[in-house]
């Protein structure tokens, strides 16, 4: 069974489009839970890495976008870049 990837909050903020965010970029986070994650296998062979990823980063995401769009999904899939066909079946595969 894989393992969540590490959450370090203290370092790790939210997405921020102000010029004033001292927070790490997402990519350095990413690297930083990754790096962490590996470390936590101690040696243990890793399984099913990409699909984990993908679930951590795209549940949050749709989730703060409908929250963002007040749950309109023709406006959150537009903000996201895909098709509102898209969006609802990734909804249903995450039971969103």
């Amino acid at each position: 069974m894989t393992q969540p990837l590490a959450k370090d909050s203290t370092t790790c903020a939210e997405l921020a489009v102000v010029a004033e965010q001292t927070a790490e970029p997402l990519n350095v986070c990413v690297t930083r839970a990754l790096a962490d994650y590996f470390e936590q296998l101690e040696g243990h062979p890793a399984a099913n890495l990409y699909e984990m990823l993908m679930t951590e980063v795209e549940v949050p995401l749709l989730k703060a976008t409908l929250e963002h769009t007040n749950g309109n999904q023709s406006r959150a899939a537009e903000i996201l870049g895909i098709n509102r066909g898209t969006l609802r079946k990734k909804l249903k595969q995450y039971g969103l």
